[in-house]
């Protein structure tokens, strides 16, 4: 693949204060590569460094010291590998937010960290939920490097989205949510589901969150197809990015799913309105001139009156409230009443003849809403 951009976690040159030992191929084979390396050709590493500082995207060869929240691996083709004291594995080095699991942080050093993620994220604990156990403790061995020591980093192999005229974007509906667990992939996985059912070439992406495939896998099995997320554009997680890489991210994923030739495109924005990048992304303008529905997926009709106030307040009315609530008829009609927004649970999502109805739907919106723009700039002229 071609890079598109070089982040700036990438370090231009070798490390000068570093140290190489060298890594045997059939070792390197036998460690269980984690869900977040799958898109990096391993056998290019051939040096493992030590005496340097991680960075996000490092690939990192670690042996598992003590079991603990994850016992098992996810691999790149999705089978969770479970692990035993001993074992090497190949994982990443990054941030995670997950207010239901772990706070943890890339370490300034290659000393013991944790496991905070069954998809392969490398980091230090900070904060973890009352209900979690322990991390799983594992020992760095060293950082992957390519022949001439440069280190194996995820921004590497990416893919170059070619560029593409806004006259020939798919239609896309984004899905995000009062907080994590609030029913986003599942809402987003129904929608795909009537979507291909009505004979629809739909795509999807996950633009922000934690690099891990169960969301991926249930999108794809769904129906849709390719499905993307922030690993492709080369990083492990979104958490504490700056707002113009998270904005890099999303145009670089949606303008490969409009390069794939998709009819249609399912976005899911991670965890929480509050949450600090999906924040930010959402009030991108970029956001708004690239979608053209937004779905709220909530728990309660009290977290999911706030959202649709606001996401209203920020232009971004959503078309319906959908998500766990659903589950619940009383829920559902309390927050039909707390909102005035149209509430729909997963068999109106997977309908093909109502998501024919809702993509015919948009496609005229947004034609009578390029006539309003032609006509203003007729005006003005």
């Amino acid at each position: 693949m071609t890079m598109t951009h070089i982040p700036q976690h990438i370090p231009a040159v070798s490390d000068q204060a570093a140290r190489y030992a060298p890594l045997d191929a059939h070792r390197l084979r036998s460690a269980k590569a984690a869900y977040t390396t799958r898109h990096v050709d391993l056998s290019a590493a051939t040096w493992l460094v030590t005496g340097v500082s991680p960075q996000v995207g490092d690939l990192v060869l670690a042996r598992v010291t003590e079991l603990g929240q994850h016992p098992r691996l996810e691999l790149g083709h999705g089978r969770r590998a479970s692990m035993f004291v001993g074992d090497e594995i190949v994982v990443v080095y990054g941030n995670r937010y997950a207010p239901d699991q772990f706070e943890a942080h890339v370490p300034d050093d290659l000393g013991p960290c944790d496991l905070v993620a069954a998809g392969g994220l490398a980091a230090r604990v900070s904060a973890s939920h009352i209900v979690m156990a322990d991390a799983t403790r594992i020992e760095p061995i060293g950082l992957l490097a390519d022949a001439d020591k440069f280190r194996v980093n995820l921004a590497l192999d990416v893919f170059c989205p070619p560029s593409v005229a806004d006259t020939d974007r798919p239609l896309t509906i984004a899905v995000v949510g009062a907080s994590m667990n609030s029913g986003k992939t599942t809402t987003a996985a129904h929608l795909v589901r009537g979507l291909r059912l009505a004979g629809l070439n739909v795509g999807a992406a996950k633009t922000t969150g934690t690099g891990a495939g169960g969301d991926v896998w249930l999108l794809s099995d769904a129906g849709a197809f390719p499905v993307y997320d922030f690993t492709n554009a080369g990083y492990p997680s979104t958490y504490l990015l700056d707002a113009e890489v998270v904005r890099d991210i999303f145009t670089d994923l949606t303008d490969r799913l409009a390069a794939d030739g998709c009819e249609v495109v399912v976005l899911e924005i991670a965890d929480g309105l509050y949450q600090r990048e999906t924040a930010a992304l959402l009030v991108d303008p970029v956001f708004a001139e690239r979608v053209d529905a937004v779905l709220f997926a909530s728990c309660d009709a009290l977290s999911a009156s706030a959202g649709v106030s606001w996401l209203s307040e920020r232009g971004l009315a959503p078309l319906a409230v959908s998500g766990v609530l659903t589950a619940s008829p009383l829920a559902t009609r309390e927050t039909a009443a707390a909102t005035g927004s149209d509430v729909w649970d997963l068999a109106q999502l997977s309908d093909p003849r109502a998501a024919r109805t809702l993509f015919d739907g948009l496609l005229a919106a947004r034609a009578e809403a390029d006539c309003e723009d032609v006509s203003q700039l007729r005006k003005s002229a």
